[in-house]
């Protein structure tokens, strides 16, 4: 449309405050209907093809307006690799996925929303696209939880590491091919997030290590002994 500029994003404006209200909102929502609300494997099947739905879209978009790239489109960050397992821990169950979406899911998506790496706002499909699926990562991971009571383990934590560590090499690797930054593993975001307080490059991606792993404890103590469903430890 002749005239059409998108709408910019400001960080900590109305609009991302709104975001992260929407999320607080839903993390507190499935607290209150743990109890409630009757397991069905159709709402957690029906929920996964809204999120690929949206991620689908939002590759359209990208091709449709000429975005799309292999420097900077792949799912090779860590929440679109965390979406991607989400949608199959949705479909499947598998209890596999699940120290995944819960350690690296949670611990990133949380990141995300704090500091988003989102060049259009609100009311552009992209600003949609970036928190549904974000906090759609979150709440399947405090789902499978508190309704399905699956449980964090600290194996779960080396199992996360470990698979982070292999995804690495891999994930450098196409960076240096397609010269892109998938997991800023080439240099931090330009609008500034919280790798801006773990040290100049390389040794942020050391700190960051160290930060992840301290994150994945402090979920694992949080969540290892409470069982929800009748609020006792």
């Amino acid at each position: 449309m002749a005239g059409y500029s998108e709408p910019s994003f400001l960080l900590f404006s109305m609009e991302h405050m709104a975001a992260i209200g929407v999320l607080c909102l839903s993390i507190l929502l499935l607290f209150i209907l743990r109890r409630r609300w009757s397991v069905s494997s159709k709402y957690e099947r029906l929920f996964a093809l809204t999120l690929l739905v949206m991620e689908v879209f939002y590759h359209v978009w990208m091709i449709v307006t000429g975005r799309w790239g292999f420097s900077d489109s792949l799912p090779l960050e860590l929440c679109s690799i965390s979406l991607l397992v989400a949608i199959v821990l949705l479909w499947t169950g598998n209890r596999h996925l699940y120290d995944f979406i819960f350690f690296a899911g949670i611990g990133g998506a949380l990141q995300a929303m704090a500091t988003p790496v989102l060049d259009v706002g609100f009311p552009h499909f992209r600003y949609f696209h970036f928190f549904y699926t974000h906090i759609g990562i979150i709440i399947t991971a405090l789902y499978f939880t508190w309704m399905k009571e699956y449980r964090p383990t600290f194996i779960g934590i080396i199992k996360t590491m470990i698979i982070l560590n292999l995804l690495l090499p891999l994930i450098f690797a196409v960076n240096v091919f397609f010269q892109g930054n998938y997991m800023f593993l080439r240099e931090k975001p330009v609008n500034g997030s919280l790798l801006d307080y773990l040290g100049p490059y390389p040794w942020y991606i050391l700190s960051l290590e160290g930060v992840a792993f301290l994150i994945f404890v402090c979920l694992w103590l949080l969540f290892r002994k409470w069982h929800f469903r009748d609020g006792s430890r």
